[in-house]
C-alpha cells in the first residue's frame, strides 16, 4: 500500500478564531472518518500570503482575492449548514489527491 504524503490545509477567516475554529473542526473530524491525516494551519486570511507556500490548498470562510497559486475551497457552507456535505467531499477529494 502506498501511503499518501500528509497535506496542510490552510484554514482562514476574518480573524483567525471564530469561523475558522469551527471550519478546522469539521475537517478534522471528515478526515477522521476517512482515516486521513492532516496538517491545518489556521489563521486570519491578511496572514494567508505567509503560510500560503506550506499548505497543499486553502479553505476560508470569506472572498479571496489571490489564492497564492494554491486551489481554494469556500467553506461558508460550513457555518451555514447549507451545502456543508458537498463542501466536505471536496475537501477529502483535495486530501486524497
Amino acid at each position: 500500500m502506498v501511503s499518501m504524503r500528509k497535506k496542510t490545509i490552510l484554514v482562514a477567516c476574518g480573524t483567525g478564531i471564530a469561523t475558522s475554529t469551527v471550519v478546522t473542526e469539521k475537517i478534522l473530524e471528515a478526515a477522521k472518518k476517512e482515516n486521513l491525516d492532516v496538517n491545518i494551519i489556521q489563521c486570519k486570511v491578511s496572514e494567508i500570503k505567509s503560510y500560503a507556500e506550506d499548505a497543499d490548498f486553502i479553505v476560508t470562510t470569506t472572498i479571496l482575492k489571490d489564492s497564492f497559486g494554491k486551489k481554494s475551497i469556500n467553506a461558508l457552507p460550513l457555518i451555514t449548514g447549507i451545502g456543508e456535505e458537498q463542501v466536505l467531499k471536496e475537501i477529502i477529494e483535495e486530501i486524497k489527491k
